[in-house]
């Protein structure tokens, strides 16, 4: 069986070959894909690819890596990596350290390291970054928020507490790759 043109670009850094696909419908997704959780490198990463066509709706937990090409919507995922093809959607609350974004995430996103939308990609909705690149024609509609020292602390301390501080984004011009 030969399996469909990867959506996202070679060149794409998160786009390794998924070690498993999600085939339908779930309530819960637990431990979609275990691999050696010893050395969790791009071979061996817990890795949930939700294939073009595919729409799942619930928890996914234990995921390092979420592979976006059909529609997933789930709230409060906590993942080293997701990647949105282009096509693909993601609706709901995501934390991870790295992002990259060819399709539409709508909802809030907190990428601890680096966000790259690229010039197909889309946010609708509230996104977090330390580092942001935005290609020509990727779009952001809703607030941007730049974490800086100040606001991880703030962050934390709201986590604990409930207080609501944000710290503004800086004004930039997005990066034309």
């Amino acid at each position: 069986m030969n399996r469909p043109a990867s959506p996202f670009p070679s060149s794409s850094p998160l786009a390794t070959p998924p070690t498993g696909s999600a085939r339908g419908v779930g309530n819960t997704l637990s431990n979609p894909t275990l691999a050696s959780q010893s050395q969790p490198n791009a071979a061996t990463r817990r890795t949930l690819t939700v294939g073009l066509g595919i729409s799942v709706k619930g928890n996914i937990e234990n995921a390092e890596q979420l592979v976006v090409e059909g529609e997933v919507e789930a709230e409060n995922i906590k993942a080293t990596e997701i990647s949105i093809a282009k096509g693909g959607v993601f609706r709901g609350n995501i934390e991870v350290e790295n992002a990259e974004i060819y399709g539409k995430m709508d909802g809030t996103l907190t990428a601890s390291k680096n966000l790259t939308i690229h010039s197909t990609g889309q946010i609708v909705g509230h996104a977090r970054c330390k580092k942001l690149q935005v290609e020509e024609g990727g779009q952001v509609s809703g607030q941007m928020e730049m974490i800086t020292e100040t606001s991880e602390k703030s962050f934390s301390s709201e986590s604990s507490s409930s207080k609501k501080e944000t710290t503004p984004a800086p004004s930039m011009e997005p990066v034309v790759s």
